[in-house]
């Protein structure tokens, strides 16, 4: 019995002496040891990591939609400013061409003959005595006369007017012209003659037709006015 009692204490201090020093070289390896550094390296690698990627998240929203914005160098010049600085034409030129003017022609009684374009190549022919109208005359397609008291005015389809005085002849019946013509006048009605202007060889070569109003002819420079009462005369 005493010699198993002092058996178990040198077994105890025996274990309490190899614990001992385990525990001291397990602290001194894990200070030293290459897993130490390893260790360190991988835990300065894994903090450093996040800093890296802050500026590759941070480029997109840098160069997002907002730099698309239309540029604010030059500004665009409205229709407004436009208009104020293109020259206007003027809306009244086609209304402000001036007609043609009239032409005047003096007549043998002192009277003038005021002429003006009637449109479609005829014209009008107003007989002005001391300011006062006293006849007109229209072309219409075709020479106009006029026996104003024994003046007779041609106007004929150029626009151009001929007088004179006297040399008449009251119809019906046939009678010799200037010229070398002669008129056949015969009585139609009232206020309307018929006159055929014959030449040498008695061919009709005009008819002139006086219905309610005088009418006129140029025949081979022959001026001829024809009146609705039957006086027929000529000039050259």
């Amino acid at each position: 019995m005493p010699r198993k009692a002092t058996h178990r204490p040198t077994t105890v201090r025996t274990l309490a002496g190899a614990i001992l020093t385990v525990a001291l070289i397990v602290p001194v390896a894990t200070a030293c040891g290459p897993d130490s550094d390893a260790s360190a390296t991988a835990s300065g690698t894994a903090s450093a990591a996040p800093v890296a990627t802050v500026p590759t998240t941070a480029v997109p929203t840098a160069t997002g939609p907002a730099t698309t914005a239309p540029p604010t160098a030059a500004p665009v010049p409205t229709s407004a400013t436009a208009t104020t600085t293109k020259p206007t034409t003027p809306t009244t030129a086609p209304t402000a061409k001036p007609k043609s003017p009239a032409r005047s022609y003096p007549l043998v009684d002192g009277s003038t003959a005021e002429v003006q374009p009637a449109g479609n190549q005829n014209y009008t022919a107003r007989i002005v005595s001391r300011g006062s109208v006293l006849a007109t005359l229209e072309t219409k397609d075709a020479d106009a006369g006029l026996d104003a008291n024994d003046m007779f005015v041609v106007l004929s389809v150029d626009g151009t007017v001929h007088s004179w005085m006297g040399g008449a002849h009251q119809g019906p019946g046939t009678f010799k012209l200037a010229g070398g013509w002669t008129a056949k006048v015969t009585k139609v009605g009232e206020l309307h003659y018929r006159a055929q202007i014959l030449g040498l060889d008695n061919a009709v070569n005009d008819t002139l037709d006086a219905d309610q109003h005088d009418t006129g002819a140029v025949a081979n420079g022959v001026h001829i006015v024809l009146s609705a009462g039957g006086r027929i005369s000529a000039h050259m």
